[in-house]
């Protein structure tokens, strides 16, 4: 029951998410806005359905079960979720799970993105880890953590690029900022 409840929750999610996407790319489009790497983000979107799906597999046909650290994978699960939440608001209708550049629009430093370049991957990284942790899916775990790493290693230099073609304010940007860890800097005056 327990399994079905968390799978449930993030399947919904990853829904919803995808709706937000949708509204926010018609929007963005109609303003103008440049698609980037159409190429990729059908495997990009394939990677996190059989990620879905070999996670519910592995758990129901091995028989895994609830972790003994569930609190703590748990309670860094929701940490994750609110940073993802404060990612989605921080960027608002730019916010989306395509490249979608809007030719000279302001770089969002805003929320979490005042620290890092790549929250929203940050938090993916971490859940391709915690979420089949927490029911002991040690292959999944392993193997989509591996096929994540390939996928971003293809999609981030491919926004990077885009953001910085487009962007005039992107390359000051990213050099203030590292890609995944927080970077902490006195406000200058």
């Amino acid at each position: 029951m327990i399994f079905a409840l968390f799978y449930a929750f993030i399947v919904t999610q990853r829904v919803v998410e995808l709706g937000i996407a949708k509204r926010n790319e018609q929007w963005i489009l109609a303003k103008g806005a440049k698609e980037y790497g159409k190429g990729h983000y059908k495997y990009m979107v394939s990677l996190h359905v059989v990620f879905l799906t070999c996670f519910l597999l592995e758990v129901i046909l091995l028989e895994r079960t609830l972790s003994p650290f569930w609190p703590v994978i748990l309670t860094l699960f929701i940490v994750t979720q609110s940073l993802r939440l404060w990612a989605i608001q921080s960027l608002g209708r730019y916010w989306n799970t395509k490249v979608l550049i809007l030719p000279d629009a302001s770089i969002v430093k805003a929320g979490p993105y005042k620290f890092l370049r790549h929250p929203n991957y940050t938090i993916v990284v971490l859940e391709f880890l915690l979420i089949p942790l927490m029911f002991h899916a040690f292959y999944t775990a392993v193997l989509f953590t591996i096929l994540n790493a390939w996928m971003l290693s293809v999609r981030i230099p491919l926004e990077e690029r885009a953001l910085a073609d487009m962007t005039a304010n992107y390359a000051s940007y990213m050099g203030e900022r590292n890609r995944f860890s927080p970077t902490f800097q006195k406000e200058s005056e």
